[in-house]
């Protein structure tokens, strides 16, 4: 019988986990290898860090639902894969031997790379729950004694969608609480013009964004390199076109969430043919790496290179649909080798994202992901709101019960009654 091991068990590898099930049934084991037994939706943790949620809104028990599903979880963790030897040994020196190893780590988050950002040193983070917990006392103080906050990412960030729906829901929990008019707010990002995201723009996001930011009068700086930062001071440089510089920047803060850039986890960096330089893992059109047929990847873990040239390295994103659309392609394609056929499932890359404002939001498909598109489409209004949490509380209901459909947007956006979306959706599954 094969082994088919999932390493991480995030927003993309805990899907991987169901469907790889669903498609090989009890011809093959299927293991999951996680720091931890508990799922937490990631996307919540901006709802988190201002207290409309707590950890235990947007977390799952793992081994109950792995359980009833057959799929073995192993919660030490992954010390490091030995793709020579078809194995991975874990952090408490347990060797797990696999036919078939699909890498669902998510990122390494790279807050080392500048000092004094992250939730150790001055700044906070929203990219894990337990630090958009420590982030939700912070926000908390900054409530009971107000001054500047300064929210955005760094250079080499790759997920920026998160960083403008904070800078929103703060400034939406600050108006409920009445102390927004004593808290002057900037958004600093290495993008080269507001609502680039990574994509080259989507849609109106430029011009949607700067309007949204002016309303709200949070004030931004673009093409912005984040030297270093101090206790309340955060230094900040504003470069050309060409990345010299424009002017520096001393920006005093009483509160401040950076997302950090990504990296690919100590686990598989540095395993040449596997990953990049920066750790992340190469793979084909099949999501199947190169010097290892029998690896494959999905989700932030995935190397993608960037859209065009920018004055700071900015990132692309892995937005949901673009990991579902990878874990539908790698089940399909590890099942063929199972069976002895070929891989031929692409998966679609396309981008469908719903940025929450607190109280609304914008939403844009990209179609596909990376330009030139057939679909480039935005739009903003209170429905984004609704069918955020529409779409949190479908896909926290889908882990729990263990489900293995795909196309949660069409599901979710069905019930929402969101015609557009749902009509760009379905065009594309069709």
């Amino acid at each position: 019988m094969k082994n088919i091991v999932v390493l991480g068990a995030g927003l993309g590898g805990v899907i991987m986990a169901y469907e790889m099930k669903e498609k090989v049934g009890s011809t093959a084991n299927v293991t999951v290898i996680n720091e931890g037994s508990t799922y937490s939706f990631v996307p919540s943790n901006p709802w988190v860090a201002v207290g409309w949620r707590d950890r235990d809104d947007i977390s799952v028990e793992l081994e109950p639902v792995f359980s009833r599903r057959d799929i073995a979880l192993k919660p030490q963790g992954a010390k490091k894969v030995h793709p020579e030897e078809n194995r991975v040994e874990l952090n408490d020196g347990e060797m797990v031997d696999y036919d078939y190893l699909i890498i669902a780590t998510g990122p390494d988050l790279a807050f080392d790379e500048i000092e004094g950002l992250g939730p150790q040193a001055c700044t906070e983070s929203i990219c894990h729950i337990d630090h958009a917990m420590d982030a939700k006392q912070s926000f908390e103080k900054l409530v009971e004694k107000p001054g500047p906050a300064i929210i955005g990412a760094v250079q080499g960030a790759s997920c920026y969608g998160p960083a403008y729906e904070f800078a929103f829901i703060v400034d939406t929990a600050l108006r409920r609480a009445k102390k927004r008019d004593q808290v002057p707010m900037t958004f600093v990002t290495p993008e080269p013009y507001i609502g680039h995201l990574g994509l080259d723009g989507v849609g109106d996001t430029k011009s949607l964004l700067e309007s949204a930011l002016r309303d709200q009068h949070i004030k931004w700086i673009t093409n912005a390199r984040v030297n270093r930062v101090e206790e309340g001071v955060m230094h900040v440089e504003e470069v050309n076109e060409d990345g010299s510089l424009k002017k520096a920047h001393e920006l005093p803060f009483s509160f401040s969430m950076m997302l950090p850039a990504f990296r690919g986890v100590s686990a598989v960096s540095g395993i040449e043919g596997l990953t990049n330089p920066r750790g992340f893992i190469t793979i084909d059109k099949h999501q199947r790496n190169g010097k290892y047929p029998n690896v494959f990847a999905i989700g932030v873990c995935v190397a993608i290179p960037p859209v065009g040239e920018t004055p700071l390295p900015v990132g692309v994103p892995k937005t949901g649909f673009m990991i579902e659309s990878m874990v539908t392609a790698t089940a399909e394609n590890v099942s063929a080798l199972i069976k002895g056929d070929e891989p031929r499932a692409v998966a679609t890359w396309n981008a469908i994202c719903l940025a929450d404002f607190g109280d609304k939001g914008i939403a844009f498909v990209a179609q596909p992901q990376l330009p030139p598109r057939n679909v480039n489409w935005s739009s903003q209004g209170r429905w984004v709101h609704a069918a955020k949490i529409g779409f949190e509380k479908y896909f926290l209901r889908k882990v729990r019960s263990g489900k293995s459909e795909t196309f949660y947007e069409n599901l979710a956006l069905d019930v929402l009654g969101i015609k557009k979306l749902k009509e760009i959706h379905m065009e594309d599954a069709g």
